[in-house]
């Protein structure tokens, strides 16, 4: 995630952040807190923890037995006796982690800085989904929008239950390239998103997208409820009046599969920015 994206930080979040440095304990305002949602990096907003895995250690730090997926790190304290848990996306600090002290069935406790967080309420967060040819350049854009949690790249629309990136690209599969967008609603919303997704591919092109050619590169929306469905006839129509001849497709949104983990993040690894898509203002 390039650095310019990351929240602006207090001199006393940069502190423990930045710096490695730790709240006092029972100071911080998630210690005692239960309520549904999530957890996220307060530097890069980065989805680290559910608050299904949290539970009171009496330790003084909010206190989580598991992680979202591949969200935190680890690494040595420079005095090899601690193990540092840290965002993995941006590398910022949260604190340590524990093990063998029976407090969970998972045995496993992370203790992290309360101001290394951001909770979102469970009703805030949705899930949208988008197909615009090769996921790489999909993800690429949203996970650079102001309220977006998480773009993640994937397969969407087909008929074979655990599909790899060599059954969809066979194009036998019925499967789209897919990204499933994680967003805060207070931040951000449908229609905005749907805007960018219009924004930054071709939805007139009616074979795949750019030099990407095939059934599971073509542009489609997957929506979750009639009103969504709405939003998007919607912009279609504005676009229409621009002289835009659309052919996105528009699909029930069924089970998505995530992509393999070398798809994630694709251009970030890579250091490069999208071949295949670029930003253009429609609306």
């Amino acid at each position: 995630m390039d650095k310019k994206s990351y929240n602006k930080l207090s001199a006393k979040e940069e502190r423990v952040i930045v710096h490695k440095g730790t709240e006092a304990p029972f100071s911080g305002k998630y210690n005692n807190f239960f309520e549904d949602g999530s957890y996220h990096c307060k530097q890069c907003s980065a989805r680290l923890y559910s608050s299904e895995d949290k539970f009171a250690s009496t330790c003084g730090w909010p206190s989580f037995d598991d992680e979202i997926k591949g969200a935190v790190g680890r690494q040595k304290d420079d005095d090899g006796r601690r193990i540092e848990i840290l965002c993995e996306n941006c590398g910022a600090h949260l604190g340590h982690i524990f093990e063998g002290e029976g407090l969970t069935e998972k045995n496993i406790r992370h203790c992290v800085n309360s101001i290394s967080l951001v909770f979102t309420p469970e009703n805030h967060i949705k899930t949208a989904f988008f197909a615009g040819g090769c996921f790489w350049g999909v993800e690429y854009f949203f996970e650079r929008k102001d309220g977006v949690i998480s773009a993640i790249s994937g397969y969407m629309g087909g008929s074979m239950k655990n599909p790899s990136y060599r059954d969809v690209t066979s194009g036998k599969t019925g499967h789209l390239e897919a990204v499933e967008v994680t967003y805060d609603s207070t931040k951000v919303n449908y229609e905005e998103l749907a805007k960018l997704f219009f924004e930054i591919h071709d939805p007139t092109q009616v074979n795949g997208q750019g030099p990407d050619i095939g059934e599971q590169y073509l542009s489609a929306i997957f929506y979750e409820n009639d009103d969504e469905k709405e939003i998007i006839h919607k912009l279609i129509d504005i676009l229409g009046a621009k002289g835009y001849k659309i052919v996105t497709k528009l699909f029930p949104a069924d089970t998505f599969r995530k992509a393999e983990e070398y798809h994630q993040d694709y251009y970030e690894k890579k250091k490069q920015t999208p071949y295949c898509h670029v930003y253009k203002k429609k609306f």
